[in-house]
């Protein structure tokens, strides 16, 4: 267990506890990829906590993809920027409490890049029935004076677009985006308040998808997200640069 700074836990029902232990390990490093885990048995020793909740992280872990289990028993370490889904962003976005402002900017330039596509396939696919779905969103979008619910009306508008798309990678794509990103909005919103009441670039995303005009719904999709990305950009460049 060289290099795998493990810490007592006290609370006998940990498996969340362990998991997280485990996975800052791999991330961080300190369990290098073709490392082996100690065994279950061990693991529960040293933490302190039943075999029963081991096995459930171990699973929990062996889940996503960053541990492969050989024959025999045996789980190595994987590389997790080869093996890890999208489905560890929630995890990789916010560890300890704390904002990791690279995966912050991978987040975001991917939303950048992804997103027109995204609008383009729900105006070819969509139709009226979901623009008045989309002018719904907008107009409460459009009263709203609050800064996080204004983020959260803008995920439920993309929300929207992403079933409009009919795309499943697209959706198992934005799943993942939205559940790392909702943890953050309470400090994010407020970066993002001068954002607050601009509604128009909204509406015309929704009239382009009415008219199932897919380059105008592109173009317009890249005006509502080119502010949010230049803004938050910025702001974990700033972030970075004060560590």
């Amino acid at each position: 267990m060289a290099g795998m700074a493990l810490r007592p836990v006290t609370r006998r029902s940990v498996s969340d506890q362990v998991f997280d232990q485990l996975l800052d390990d791999v991330v961080d490093g300190e369990l290098a990829a073709g490392e082996p885990l100690p065994s279950e048995r061990r693991l529960a020793e040293v933490l302190g906590i039943s075999r029963p909740a081991v096995r459930e992280a171990l699973q929990r872990i062996a889940q996503t993809g960053l541990v492969e289990v050989r024959h025999g028993g045996t789980t190595l370490v994987r590389d997790f920027r080869r093996a890890a889904g999208l489905d560890l962003l929630p995890w990789l976005l916010v560890r300890g409490g704390t904002l990791d402002t690279s995966i912050g900017r991978s987040i975001i330039e991917a939303r950048a890049e992804v997103g027109p596509g995204i609008a383009a396939l729900a105006a070819e696919r969509g139709g009226p029935a979901l623009a008045t779905s989309l002018d719904a969103v907008t107009e409460e979008m459009a009263s709203t004076t609050d800064a996080v619910r204004w983020q959260v009306l803008a995920l439920d508008y993309w929300d929207l677009l992403v079933d409009g798309a009919d795309s499943m990678v697209f959706r198992m794509m934005f799943n993942s985006l939205r559940a790392a990103y909702e943890p953050a909005l309470p400090a994010l919103a407020t970066i993002l308040a001068g954002e607050v009441g601009q509604a128009e670039p909204y509406r015309l995303l929704a009239a382009a998808v009415r008219a199932g005009d897919a380059p105008t719904a592109r173009a317009a999709a890249s005006r509502v997200l080119t502010p949010t990305a230049d803004t938050l950009l910025g702001a974990f460049a700033a972030m970075g640069d004060d560590r």
